[in-house]
């Protein structure tokens, strides 16, 4: 059985994908990581509001560990977040408040994460992540 580099937790925003990529081009680990990609990735399987979810992620985790004998987890979550959004609840939402949900949701995943599998390293990003809009004049 092939041992892989790590599983990679990012996010389902298609703003998203190409810095994922990317990212794991520059670290050079095409092709040596497994992949799990939900709303919010950090936020999606540590939150009370996706509490659904959780248990999909620790499944996946469990599974990426047998099979491709992982050592790593990389956390990519991003800026302009739609779950943080979510997850806030209020009417207010900033770039304060939801750095504070990105932190949060790092703190509460490492911490699961070195009771489950104390010896499995994280990596732990935040990007910018921007919107761009293109206009199609017809």
């Amino acid at each position: 059985m092939k041992k892989y580099e790590a599983m990679v937790l990012s996010c389902i925003d298609p703003r998203f994908q190409a810095k994922v990529f990317n990212h794991l081009k520059r670290k050079k680990l095409t092709g040596k990581y497994s992949s799990f990609t939900i709303a919010g990735a950090a936020i999606g399987v540590t939150h009370k509001k996706f509490k659904k979810w959780h248990s999909t992620f620790w499944d996946n985790l469990e599974t990426s560990i047998k099979l491709h004998k992982i050592s790593k987890l990389i956390v990519l979550n991003h800026k302009d977040c739609g779950a943080a959004k979510i997850a806030n609840k209020k009417k207010q939402f900033n770039s304060l408040i939801e750095n504070k949900i990105h932190k949060e949701s790092f703190i509460n995943l490492k911490k699961k994460l070195k009771k489950k599998h104390p010896n499995l390293k994280v990596s732990l990003k935040l990007y910018q992540c921007r919107l761009i809009l293109n206009f199609l004049i017809f």
